[in-house]
């Protein structure tokens, strides 16, 4: 069996999950092709009618998922005969609404003959907003990882899982799309500043190819979509993102298990909603035999 994964990652998280599930399906001999849904990729180059098993992933952004997820599978080919597919996405947060983002997406995907069968979402640490403790993006991505071959197997085995609806998701995720127009005018205000090294990640990794450099000048286009790629893992910390400054997280996680008690600043932060997510979380693996010690 051969198995295609599409997908996007600001920064990291959203390309843990796809690794993971590269790892297990790999495990179940399945040969597996990753693609990244990125600027240098041609959607339209790529065969579906070849792949058993598809898959798409993302990070949600305001509800929905990325503006360049969508603009990719817009692209992509009619396959003959009609297929099924798997999306993974993430968030910092496991709010229901997170469920409404891939209704855009499920409609252009059937429009291609693709039909969705399985949809799961992870809870990974934020890259903006706020910074999430060490202990709480150990604990989030230790479900995930756990999770992952199960979700697996129920793809394997047919077995079809869907996200629950949320009441006018259509039009909330209408609505939200506007961070897709924000987004262009936000980078207008994106600046570097004297502690910039020239280093040239920013411009090297965007996934967009929306920073360049004018006369010795980093300089921001209006293509971004608020991935945070830049800004995330700038080593100085020197680009400001405009409106959005007071929510700049700087830093990549390191995902291992702290080797010492940590306040969590934002404990009160969706409180009831990361533990009935947990819960969740718990149920199913204790269903599957496996008890998780955090």
């Amino acid at each position: 069996m051969k198995a295609l994964i599409c997908y996007f990652s600001g920064t990291g998280n959203t390309m843990k999950v796809a690794m993971r599930y590269r790892e297990i399906l790999l495990q179940n001999d399945i040969t597996v092709d990753l693609v990244k849904m990125e600027h240098d990729t041609r959607p339209e180059e790529i065969d579906l009618n070849t792949y058993d098993i598809i898959g798409f992933g993302y990070p949600v952004h305001a509800f929905n998922a990325p503006k360049i997820v969508i603009d990719f599978v817009k692209k992509l080919n009619k396959v003959a005969c009609k297929k099924s597919y798997f999306i993974f996405k993430t968030s910092g947060e496991p709010l229901s609404l997170n469920n409404i983002s891939s209704l855009k997406m499920k409609k252009i995907l059937s429009k291609k003959n693709l039909i969705l069968t399985n949809e799961y979402h992870y809870c990974m640490p934020y890259n903006i907003i706020f910074r999430h403790s060490d202990f709480m993006a150990y604990k989030m991505w230790q479900y995930a990882f756990n999770l992952i071959p199960i979700d697996c197997k129920e793809i394997l085995e047919n077995k079809r899982v869907k996200l629950k609806g949320v009441f006018l998701g259509g039009v909330l995720a209408w609505i939200f799309r506007i961070e897709f127009i924000a987004g262009r005018i936000d980078s207008k205000y994106y600046k570097v500043d004297d502690k910039c090294v020239k280093c040239m990640r920013c411009v090297k990794t965007c996934p967009c190819n929306n920073i360049s450099v004018k006369d010795g000048k980093i300089v921001f286009g209006k293509n971004c979509i608020i991935c945070m790629r830049c800004s995330f893992f700038c080593p100085t910390n020197a680009i400001h993102i405009g409106f959005l400054e007071k929510w700049k997280v700087n830093g990549a996680y390191n995902f291992e298990k702290p080797t010492s008690e940590q306040e969590e600043k934002h404990k009160k932060y969706c409180k009831k909603a990361y533990i009935k997510y947990f819960k969740r979380c718990d149920e199913k693996l204790l269903a599957n035999n496996i008890h998780l010690e955090i």
